[in-house]
């Protein structure tokens, strides 16, 4: 059985830390069949995946709450922990004990229904985001084409939540969402098939290899710098981030979809909008920052300090700088993002909607057919 183990070790560091293949193959050295054991294996992903979204939700809503106060000179949460890193905790249980509420005429199952259907697509969509060459749920093919199919899926539950709360803001929130969401998946989309373009592949993993030739002189960020900025536009509007948190104007609607809401059903709308925006700087760090990739190439390190690549001991040290990148480049874009939220005015929703329709939707276009002619003339340069 030590030997069994010795082999599973030795398996996992040289193959990159692949957890499935390493999780069965210590199961089956233990004497358990191969159908058990991927049994045993199939909910620790989700697992995995839940407790990953839950963690990363809890430092962005404290992020959120102690960058926006020190852009307001403020001291923000201080007592609930030190510095305050209980908060989101606190909020949470506070949350969990208030009373659900449910309108008198309002069509319960689907009012019921509503937050559910806005957060599950969001959490699936962390099965296919990479943090190394092999920690990644599910390596499916399409993986980017996954991730679009599931946040469509998101504003049919805001519709159905305004819809079944028989309140005209709440039906008016939910129709914004679902207006300004197809308006800008479109962009989004056309953004996203100029890097599939140029890597050849739906699947993150191809997508982050492409870029790691060189160091982040590969990254698809100079190569696709329009491409770039529609992305990031999109990613906020589809996040309901200011300045496009139409759906939910206070001033205007009281709070759109949410108005009739209260315990914990209006925490998961909160819980899902925050899991989609640390979502969507993942995907951005992934398709145009190198993902997992160190800014100069580990293999000329390793080179440099005369180890081999195979190497158990630069296998692990790959392996940790490359969660560590994939964290520190996706929370520089959620600070980003929310130094952008006190720094810009909302715009109106005809403002929104002339925005992705009428500028990012050509714009978009136009990078789409010119990546395709650089594809052609360069294809060393851009994936030919």
């Amino acid at each position: 059985m030590l030997t069994n183990l010795k082999e599973v070790i030795f398996f996992t560091v040289n193959t990159g830390l692949d957890l499935e293949s390493s999780f069965n193959n210590l199961l089956q050295g233990l004497g358990l069949s191969s159908e058990v054991s991927h049994i045993l294996w199939l909910p620790l992903p989700m697992l995995l995946v839940l407790t990953s979204a839950l963690i990363g939700v809890l430092v962005t809503v404290w992020l959120e709450r102690k960058i926006s106060a020190a852009a307001q000179q403020r001291i923000g949460p201080e007592y609930a922990g030190s510095l305050g890193i209980l908060q989101p905790i606190a909020d949470g249980l506070k949350l969990l004990v208030k009373e659900d509420v449910i309108p008198t005429k309002a069509d319960s199952l689907l009012f019921s229904l509503g937050p559910v259907l806005v957060l599950i697509p969001v959490i699936l969509s962390w099965l296919i985001v990479p943090f190394g060459q092999n920690l990644i749920i599910s390596n499916v093919g399409i993986g980017i084409f996954l991730w679009i199919a599931l946040s469509s899926i998101q504003p049919i539950g805001l519709l159905m939540s305004g819809y079944a709360s028989n309140n005209k803001y709440s039906l008016l929130g939910g129709l914004r969402a679902a207006a300004q969401s197809i308006s800008y998946e479109i962009p989004l989309a056309l953004s996203v098939l100029a890097i599939v373009m140029m890597s050849n592949s739906l699947s993150t993993v191809d997508i982050v290899n492409q870029q790691n030739g060189v160091g982040f002189l590969s990254w698809n960020i100079w190569r696709q710098p329009v491409g770039f900025l529609i992305f990031w536009i999109c990613a906020l509007a589809e996040c309901e981030r200011l300045p496009f948190d139409l759906p939910e104007a206070e001033e205007e609607l009281v709070a759109g979809y949410q108005t009739e809401y209260a315990g914990m059903k209006f925490a998961l709308f909160y819980l899902g909008s925050y899991i989609n925006l640390v979502l969507s700087a993942l995907l951005v760090s992934i398709l145009y920052l190198g993902g997992w990739g160190f800014p100069i190439p580990v293999e000329w390190i390793a080179q440099f300090l005369g180890q081999n690549i195979d190497a158990p001991l630069v296998q692990v040290f790959t392996a940790s700088i490359g969660i560590a990148m994939t964290i520190l480049k996706t929370y520089l874009l959620v600070f980003l993002a929310i130094l952008l939220r006190w720094t810009t005015p909302r715009v109106r929703i005809d403002q929104l909607l002339d925005l992705g329709w009428k500028f990012l939707l050509p714009i978009s276009l136009v990078n789409l057919l010119f990546t395709a002619a650089l594809k052609l003339a360069f294809p060393l340069a851009f994936g030919g």
